[in-house]
């Protein structure tokens, strides 16, 4: 997963002032040196010498830095743990190389070429362009490597401090012989916008095509799940980053709804994978009550942000990004698959529990001589029933799970209210039938108090063997 802190924090070069690469005593003698050189016809030597010297003092300054010089090929070979830390490096690198050392050798060079101002230029262009290249080669290679979901924070990592030193880099890479160097600091930047636009289309595809074996077998939250959705809620991070990546490709004032639409596409892909990983259930409930809880942990955790420490932040900002209409719709889902559940597997055992079927509309006299126009036998078969019907129910939706404590509160609660005031009133009305007869327990094995107690056990994803509590 990506790491969390993108924000990068200026006071580590804020507390630097531009190094002191020449002694400034020593400036106004090489400035004069310098012209006397130009005048005498020795501008040639005057380049190849400022060059070979302070290319070697610039080179040298970054091997210190700890910039290594990387070919695609290393970079393409190099594991996952490893490139992150190295990006994180570069990022740091890039900040220094540009806000000190290029800007104080840029210093130098006006300096000691003051009036000279092609000269100046073409030799900055000289003493840096090798150190520029070896330092945008890195991001290029990342830029050209192999797409993967994961490289997308640290794409966007790279395009911020890229976008941050656009100014910068312009400034300091001034005139026409730095034409290459901003040009390719351009390049780079767009490439980086490119690659993270692709890898966000990759990931939507990836999220929609997903074909895990991963089997939820209890029916709570799918892995995919919480992937998706801490993904999604990096993202948010990067708000503004991406609305600046999405205006390189389009209309600026586009850029916010061009994230909400891409944003959403990434959900409904991940809806659409649930949906068809629901159908593995042979059992219709268990479908819904799967739904029910990934749906649930998608509302909750990315538009309602209960499990975020920025509460208020990450519900503001899902709003804003999907709109109130796509939260409160994702709610009413939730609501539908419990009550689809409920539906689907206690309308079976309230059919046991109901007195249609029981009572004879011609009176008369019934087995055992009771007036009640009611079959004893029929009686006992449905109290039968009633128990092996609810013994299954309990077993298999025991072993199923609720994670949220809430939900599986409410579900309970409303199986509880679907279930106790049929069965009480069934017991009332014809449990007297039976208890005068032989055996009564053979036929009543359960009192009101005993299912509220069991209910209770529901949705604790325990396994078959493991002991009631």
């Amino acid at each position: 997963m990506p790491h969390g802190g993108h924000h990068h924090d200026d006071s580590e070069t804020a507390a630097y002032t531009l190094p002191v690469l020449i002694p400034s005593r020593v400036l106004p003698l090489l400035h004069d040196l310098a012209q006397q050189m130009v005048q005498a016809g020795h501008k040639q030597l005057l380049l190849q010498n400022y060059k070979e010297t302070r290319y070697f003092v610039l080179e040298e300054s970054l091997r210190k830095l700890g910039v290594e010089k990387l070919s695609k090929e290393d970079v393409q070979r190099m594991q996952w743990e490893v490139l992150e830390a190295k990006i994180g490096n570069w990022i740091h690198f890039m900040r220094i190389a540009v806000k000190l050392l290029f800007a104080g050798e840029g210093q130098v060079c006006d300096q000691i070429f003051q009036g000279f101002d092609s000269l100046s230029d073409q030799c900055f262009a000289q003493v840096t362009v090798s150190s520029v290249s070896m330092l945008l080669s890195f991001g290029d290679a990342i830029a050209r490597s192999k797409r993967s979901p994961e490289k997308l924070f640290v794409l966007l990592d790279m395009y911020e401090i890229m976008q941050e030193l656009h100014t910068e880099i312009e400034t300091i890479f001034k005139g026409k012989a730095c034409l290459e160097i901003r040009d390719s600091a351009m390049g780079l930047t767009k490439r980086l916008a490119q690659t993270a636009q692709e890898t966000f289309g990759d990931f939507e595809e990836a999220v929609e095509k997903d074909a895990t074996k991963t089997a939820v077998l209890d029916g709570t939250v799918h892995p995919l799940t919480s992937y998706v959705i801490n993904y999604v809620k990096f993202l948010f991070d990067y708000q503004a980053t991406l609305k600046q990546l999405f205006s390189e490709f389009g209309n600026r004032d586009d850029s916010n709804s061009q994230l909400a639409s891409v944003t959403m596409r990434i959900m409904q892909a991940l809806q659409n994978n649930l949906e068809g990983k629901s159908k593995q259930y042979r059992d219709p409930a268990s479908t819904h009550l799967f739904l029910m809880n990934n749906i649930h942990y998608i509302w909750l955790d990315l538009c309602a942000g209960k499990f975020s420490f920025a509460f208020e932040e990450y519900w503001s900002e899902a709003k804003d990004l999907l709109g109130d209409d796509w939260v409160q719709r994702h709610r009413r889902v939730v609501q539908q698959h419990a009550n689809l559940y409920k539906r689907t597997a206690w309308t079976k055992i309230l059919q046991t529990s109901s007195a249609e079927g029981l009572t004879s509309s011609g009176g008369g006299s019934l087995e055992g001589g009771n007036s009640s126009g009611v079959s004893r036998g029929l009686l006992k078969e449905r109290f039968k029933m009633f128990n092996v019907q609810f013994d299954e129910l309990h077993q298999r939706q025991s072993q199923w799970t609720v994670p949220d404590t809430e939900l599986r509160e409410s579900l309970r609660l409303a199986v509880d209210e679907v279930l106790l005031p049929a069965y009480r009133s069934f017991l009332k009305r014809f449990g007297p039938l039976v208890e005068n007869g032989k055996n009564p327990h053979k036929y009543i094995k359960y009192t009101a108090e005993d299912l509220e107690r069991l209910l209770g056990e529901l949705f604790e994803g325990k396994s078959m063997n493991e002991p009631r509590r």
